[in-house]
């Protein structure tokens, strides 16, 4: 890899910003993740967190501002070209968003089969490989996702994220709604597999203990900005008011919540 392109972001947004009617959602984001690194956004209900990932993964389209990817801006590419960029994304999910018109082995190879990659006979064989990377019997993926514990349908999910071997992955709450142990399992499942595929990785959580242990670097996203950036060691010590307050969950402090009386 050269000098040039170590030095350039994976993925780099700027002056992102986008409003829902008379409500600025994002007001100006400016973030840059670089390659193999693991970033985490963290910030309250309705800061703009998920809103920022449709930006970049094109379910919604920005007011202004740039999203780059391998220093491409895929608001003015061509279409075509936008898609390319994106198709390096692998997503997991927040609650899984597994068919359950499908078998498990179908979800997971969905995105291969939707892009023409594999037939369907090599669609089975490469779901296998894949769930036994997240810890799942290839007799699993016969099982419709109903059948599947929570723990069960996110490792799914997990696998259906990596099938592609993506060179970024983005985890939209990956432990919510599993309880302390499983939510250590799918943490040390996403490191292995982002490390595994050498990936980078975005993710959004309220989950401090998640975080430290998927991030290498945290950003907190406050009021439709990065108000704060580091390495995710040092998140619980930031000195940043919003931070402390947030990562701490204190009541009292610069962060205001709405209450209806």
């Amino acid at each position: 890899m050269s000098t040039l392109q170590a030095m350039t972001p994976k993925l780099r947004i700027r002056g992102l910003r986008k409003a829902f009617g008379a409500k600025q959602v994002l007001d100006g984001v400016d973030l840059d993740v670089m390659p193999g690194t693991g970033m985490v956004v963290i910030g309250g209900s309705g800061t703009g967190k998920s809103v920022l990932l449709k930006c970049i993964l094109g379910l919604i389209w920005p007011d202004s501002g740039e999203i780059l990817i391998d220093g491409e801006d895929v608001l003015t590419a061509k279409p075509a070209r936008a898609r390319e960029l994106r198709d390096q994304i692998g997503m997991l999910f927040q609650n899984g968003a597994l068919f359950d018109s499908q078998a498990v082995w179908e979800n997971v190879a969905f995105g291969l089969l939707a892009r023409g990659l594999v037939t369907r006979a090599e669609a089975r064989d490469v779901a296998a490989k894949v769930l036994s990377q997240v810890g799942l019997d290839a007799g699993v993926g016969e099982l419709p996702p109903a059948e599947l514990s929570g723990g069960m349908q996110k490792r799914v999910g997990l696998a259906r994220a990596i099938a592609a071997e993506p060179s970024i992955m983005f985890f939209d709450e990956p432990t919510t709604g599993l309880d302390p142990i499983m939510g250590a399992v799918i943490d040390g499942l996403i490191v292995d597999c982002v490390k595994r595929l050498g990936s980078t990785s975005i993710a959004i959580t309220h989950d401090m203990t998640s975080a430290q242990r998927i991030g290498d670097r945290i950003a907190m996203l406050h009021e439709g900005r990065i108000v704060w950036e580091g390495e995710a060691e040092s998140v619980m010590r930031s000195g940043n008011p919003l931070v402390d307050q947030f990562t701490h969950g204190r009541r009292d402090g610069p962060i205001r919540m709405a209450l209806r009386k």
